[in-house]
């Protein structure tokens, strides 16, 4: 099997008074599972195909082995490994 490969891109994102980096696989989910639950990350991180990584586990994250890529690198190699899972859009209730 190959080297694990898992992408990080910068803690930029706001969120619940924290900042927070995304963490995808460009290989398969469970890759990226098996590298999250050795980072101590806990399932319910996980949305949809990525982990929402606080910033204080971005360093230990790279020291792990994640590749650190821009915003736009992640989502180009996610979208390419088939691995990108959108929001399902819900219809509007007016009324």
């Amino acid at each position: 099997m190959g080297a694990v490969l898992i992408l990080i891109d910068p803690p930029l994102w706001p969120a619940r008074g924290r900042v927070w980096s995304h963490m995808v696989s460009d290989v398969s989910y469970e890759e990226l599972h098996a590298f999250a639950a050795e980072l101590g990350m806990p399932p319910r991180a996980f949305e949809r195909d990525h982990y929402d990584v606080p910033s204080e586990l971005y360093e230990a994250a790279l020291r792990q082995g994640a590749k650190p890529v821009g915003c736009q690198e992640l989502l180009l190699r996610l979208t390419a490994a088939g691995l990108r899972q959108r929001k399902v859009s819900r219809p509007r209730v007016t009324g």
